[in-house]
């Protein structure tokens, strides 16, 4: 299924949203950037993308992932674990990053920093109650169906 995405450079130096390869979920952020932002341990950076996205269809969200390599190899992960981009949304997209490692981390301009992946979602509508419904599990949480 391909869906149509308007994406608006909000800078000259933004690099469109790109899929890695034809089987990619996500498309890549890149950094807009105008020189190295250096990220030490335990420290946060807010990271533009020069870019901003319209999701015409409201039952629709990007979702901002951390890219493996830069988790796996070097500690630089989402400071908000996963980014949620509201389909009403038109403001530059922007990466919140975090360096959980003990080393310091240099982002580069024009460097893949995020993957974007496009989802659908369900509009619930909350309703107040009294009661709900009874299931074998209960109230049963973090870790109540046992180590497997």
């Amino acid at each position: 299924m391909n869906t149509e995405i308007k994406v608006k450079k909000l800078r000259e130096n933004a690099v469109m949203p790109k899929r890695a390869t034809e089987g990619s979920a996500g498309a890549d952020l890149y950094a807009c950037i105008d020189e190295p932002v250096v990220l030490e341990p335990g420290k946060l950076a807010k990271i533009p993308t020069g870019i901003a996205i319209e999701l015409a269809d409201k039952s629709m969200a990007a979702f901002l992932f951390a890219r493996s390599g830069l988790g796996v190899k070097h500690g630089i992960t989402l400071s908000n674990s996963v980014g949620v981009v509201d389909s009403d949304y038109r403001g530059e997209v922007c990466v919140g990053l975090c360096n959980v490692s003990d080393e310091p981390y240099t982002i580069q301009p024009g460097e893949r920093v995020a993957q974007m992946v496009i989802m659908p979602v369900v509009c619930a509508e909350f309703v107040e109650t009294d009661e709900l419904g009874d299931t074998e599990r209960g109230a049963g949480g973090f870790g109540s169906s046992g180590r497997r």
